[in-house]
């Protein structure tokens, strides 16, 4: 019990309980702003993709130039199509009112294994 009461342990303990104290102060002061979170579901539906044509360059007919399609809901804002499975090139397309058109310029038809077709609203 003496050592307790020694001017050296009280200084130890009085140290701790300030340090204590100020890490208590700088906590309590974060804010956090309000946020929000949810969590749901909803169905996705697909589009239909017919009436499918390549174009072909005039002047290398190895080359694709353009790749047509119809789509179905036409509201689909950004289009997107790939045409090698194992490769990482997009093309870009344009979708007026269901008529789908995209630029593939140099697109080696030798290489061309698929069509596939990515689309949002």
């Amino acid at each position: 019990m003496v050592k307790l009461l020694r001017p050296r342990t009280l200084l130890a303990v009085m140290l701790v309980l300030i340090l204590a104290a100020a890490i208590y102060g700088f906590a309590a002061a974060n804010t956090v702003p309000a946020s929000t979170a949810g969590d749901g579901s909803g169905v996705i539906s697909g589009y239909t993709i017919s009436g499918i044509a390549y174009t072909l360059n005039a002047s290398n007919p190895g080359n694709i130039d353009t790749v047509t399609f119809t789509i179905a809901p036409t509201a689909a804002g950004t289009v997107r199509i790939k045409l090698v499975n194992a490769g990482s090139t997009w093309y870009n397309c344009t979708n007026t009112a269901g008529a789908v058109s995209c630029t593939t310029t140099g697109a080696p038809v030798t290489t061309a294994d698929q069509l596939r077709v990515v689309a949002t609203n």
